[in-house]
């Protein structure tokens, strides 16, 4: 008989809830960027909503911002009671999630027919110098690479998720903010106070070596210092919009259903192909 023995999961959840509760309340200026995001697009959508729910490792912060909202944490299984909400909002998780297509159908069993999920996480592009700096010099130092920054989903595949969960109308885009720091070391103890450390079931579990972390702030000075002789760090915020499938929204058309042609839609004149050489 094979090992039936499951891998350990991506996330080490009870790592990553430590994490969350030394966050800072100041340092999470993240959130208030995608909050802000959120009330811009709500306000865009033009409808009342009445049955809010948050899924949220931070929830004082959305809590404040959302005082009547039922709020329940990101764990795999989602405390959310089916087809009873019309709007989920699912906020900084889906990048530490072990099962993000998961996350994205259980926020679709709670919608009510018609009811709208944003979803808002970190993407690909995220901490890329950190990333950079950190993996040139561990494998200069040590010989090799320990798992250290979660994978981060790039805009199309975390579209294709929302497809993959039954979610109609899905839309992904993203944006990215940059901020700057006096050197690596200054970004790493924003990233505890953010909550937002190494969290990976397989990440390195004793001291980094001193000499990597000096050699990987070298290699951060070296090529990504900015005109005010700081550090850069990218933070790239995916934006995730899907709607609960419903009778009354827009369906697309069969092919070859269309009454008009191209042409006649742009104004041209459609000319015949000619076959004659073939």
């Amino acid at each position: 008989m094979g090992d039936m023995t499951m891998p350990p999961p991506l996330v080490d959840r009870s790592a990553l809830q430590r994490h969350r509760a030394r966050a800072q309340p100041d340092h999470l200026f993240l959130h208030e960027i995608i909050a802000d995001e959120l009330q811009e697009r709500l306000i865009e959508v033009n409808r009342a909503f009445t049955s809010m729910a948050i899924v949220t490792g931070f929830p004082d912060f959305w809590g404040a911002r959302y005082p009547g909202a039922v709020i329940v944490p990101d764990d795999d299984t989602l405390a959310l009671t089916p087809g009873a909400h019309d709007l989920v909002l699912h906020v900084m998780g889906l990048h530490w999630a072990n099962d993000p297509v998961g996350q994205l159908v259980q926020c679709r069993h709670a919608l009510k027919p018609d009811g709208l999920l944003l979803a808002a996480c970190l993407g690909g592009q995220t901490l890329h110098e950190l990333r950079t700096a950190l993996a040139e010099a561990e494998t200069a130092v040590a010989g090799g690479l320990s798992p250290r920054v979660a994978p981060m989903g790039e805009i199309r595949d975390l579209g294709a998720l929302l497809q993959r969960a039954g979610l109609a109308l899905p839309v992904a885009d993203g944006t990215k903010t940059t901020v700057s720091y006096a050197n690596m070391f200054h970004l790493m103890h924003d990233l505890r106070k953010m909550g937002e450390t190494n969290a990976l079931t397989r990440r390195l579990r004793s001291m980094t070596r001193r000499k990597v972390l000096t050699q990987a702030s070298s290699i951060y000075a070296q090529h990504y210092r900015n005109a005010d002789n700081r550090v850069d760090a990218t933070f790239e915020i995916i934006m995730l919009t899907g709607w609960a499938p419903a009778d009354t929204q827009p369906q697309p058309l069969r092919p070859g259903s269309a009454k008009t042609s191209l042409a006649d839609a742009l104004g041209a004149k459609e000319m015949p192909l000619d076959r004659s050489n073939d």
